[in-house]
């Protein structure tokens, strides 16, 4: 069976760690310092029950609450990680505004999401709760996950979540019965 293809758009407010969590997902290493002006794509293929997958990792440049979602971010791509820093609530309002205009921009009610707090390992100066990132995800009902891109915490989940929503979307993974989270 060949490999699926998908293409999954990390997406969040500038420094909230979007390369450093597809880096270390991709290359298996932690890289503090990146140039935040770029776009990148990285690929990396997996195995995930018994499917191969060829993922594009479209690592986006940086987005505020006044960016225009380019159209490339919508057409073709099967999935999204929304990326917010856990000492940021700006960070964490960024995200909000990036996924209402997702849902504009594809006309849909949903679309196969993996939320991300990221730098965890900042303890000191948390100001969103991982109760409060949970809370927003089952709104969209999308997956949720905090991570540290630095301790290589539940990076290569987020990825495999983000695979499990987008096989969901197109119903190729039944839903879980009598497990309603409202």
């Amino acid at each position: 069976m060949p490999p699926k293809q998908r293409k999954i758009a990390i997406m969040g407010f500038r420094s909230v760690g979007k390369s450093s969590l597809t880096i270390q997902y991709v290359e298996g290493q932690f890289v503090d310092s990146y140039d935040p002006t770029i776009e990148n794509t990285f690929t990396k293929n997996i195995r995930l029950r018994n499917q191969d997958y060829t993922l594009q990792l479209v690592d986006t440049a940086g987005q505020d609450e006044y960016s225009i979602v380019p159209q490339g971010y919508v057409m073709n791509v099967d999935g999204y990680v929304l990326v917010y820093s856990v000492n940021s609530q700006q960070s964490f309002e960024v995200v909000q505004v990036i996924h209402d205009k997702l849902l504009d921009m594809t006309g849909k009610a949903q679309v196969p999401l993996v939320v991300v707090g990221n730098k965890t390992d900042l303890r000191m100066e948390r100001v969103i709760s991982r109760e409060d990132g949970k809370k927003l995800a089952d709104s969209w009902k999308a997956a949720f996950s905090e991570t540290s891109a630095k301790e290589n915490q539940s990076v290569s989940d987020i990825f495999n979540a983000i695979i499990m929503e987008i096989e969901k979307a197109e119903g190729n993974v039944p839903e879980k019965s009598g497990c309603v989270i409202s």
